[in-house]
């Protein structure tokens, strides 16, 4: 990964309570699990800053190494990696992504 990649990374992380790398924007995304992921969003309410993995090749194989996650999307709160569209799907449905946003102080969107 370039440094610019990861500086862009990192920025995006750090810079956001909540982001989303994904496939497309949230208004028109570009893959099944893409989509998926910004639905749970959505209906949790929050808000979250999203990185179109499509228009930078740099970030796009970059957040792979970045979380050692070989998928995208890719959801961050606070900073800490959470998981891919079907573990986000998990913690949704059992209640966890709620509370883990909850607790990191993360409040609906108004």
């Amino acid at each position: 990964m370039t440094d610019d990649a990861r500086s862009r990374i990192d920025s995006a992380v750090k810079g956001n309570d909540v982001v989303l790398f994904m496939k497309g924007t949230p208004l028109f995304p570009q893959c099944g699990f893409s989509s998926r992921a910004v639905a749970i969003l959505e209906h949790l309410g929050v808000e979250y800053a999203s990185v179109d993995v499509l228009q930078d090749q740099g970030v796009r194989q970059g957040i792979k190494d970045y979380s050692d996650w070989p998928t995208i999307p890719q959801l961050y709160v606070k900073g800490e990696f959470v998981g891919g569209s079907d573990i986000m799907m998990e913690m949704y449905e059992s209640g966890e992504l709620g509370q883990l946003l909850q607790d990191q102080g993360v409040t609906p969107a108004h």
